[in-house]
């Protein structure tokens, strides 16, 4: 079996990746432009707010990545890994030892947040 990928020589991988460049700053400089274009026509009539320019646009896509995206790394993927190790632990429980926990876990919660959970729910 021969693969396609062998047999090819540097300057492709060179075009390859200024091609990669050319896309990727296009896509960023259409998504940032598609962005500020719905900002300056909502926001302002909405809510007062002033309208922004493309760099400015940019910055503030960028802050928001910062707040809200990409930059919290794998913790979607840890998050799902930890939710089922816990079902699986909680699958090999005992029930009485799923009411000790739901115990100890209903006296933290009415520890931290004053209030009781509600009998039976455990989720």
């Amino acid at each position: 079996m021969r693969h396609h990928w062998r047999g090819r020589g540097a300057g492709h991988w060179i075009g390859m990746g200024v091609m990669f460049l050319v896309i990727g700053a296009l896509a960023a400089f259409v998504f940032g432009y598609v962005a500020m274009s719905l900002w300056n026509w909502l926001m302002p009539d909405l809510f007062g707010l002033k309208t922004l320019d493309y760099w400015q646009t940019i910055g503030l896509l960028f802050l928001s990545w910062i707040f809200f995206g990409r930059f919290r790394g794998g913790h979607h993927w840890h998050g799902r890994r930890w939710r089922q190790r816990m079902l699986e632990r909680w699958e090999r429980m005992t029930p009485e030892e799923r009411e000790k926990f739901r115990g100890s876990m209903g006296h933290r919660w009415h520890h931290h947040h004053g209030e009781p959970p509600t009998p039976g729910n455990t989720a």
